[in-house]
């Protein structure tokens, strides 16, 4: 069985670890939100499983805010700023994350802005 990653907004799972590939599960606890971040090594592709919230996403300078419902699917380039957010929602926010790229590693992330003080 995979390991649950705690983390201050919910968890993640590893479902898959390939050399330039991972696979993940995020859930995002009602009334949370990830920091907004980036990566300089890798994409990633969002799949909402059930939930709803918001996917905010800023490249050059503008940001763009898409609706997170099941079904929706989202990319988020390498070296945009995005976030998941889950604020307005009353029950658990499901993603599948797949994340592809020079690395996958969960060092790869730089954050401008965090709820929880992990900026810098």
């Amino acid at each position: 069985m995979a390991k649950k990653n705690e983390r201050p907004w919910g968890y993640f799972t590893n479902l898959r670890v390939l050399p330039h590939c991972k696979v993940k599960e995020l859930v995002v606890n009602p009334g949370q939100r990830l920091s907004l971040q980036r990566h300089e090594w890798r994409d990633e592709w969002w799949y909402t499983q059930s939930g709803h919230g918001i996917a905010i996403l800023e490249e050059d300078g503008i940001e763009s805010k898409y609706s997170l419902m099941p079904g929706s699917m989202n990319f988020v380039p390498a070296m945009a700023w995005h976030r998941i957010d889950n604020t307005l929602g009353d029950e658990p926010l499901v993603i599948i994350e797949i994340q592809s790229g020079e690395s996958c590693d969960e060092s790869d992330i730089e954050r401008k802005s965090d709820d929880y003080g992990r900026v810098g």
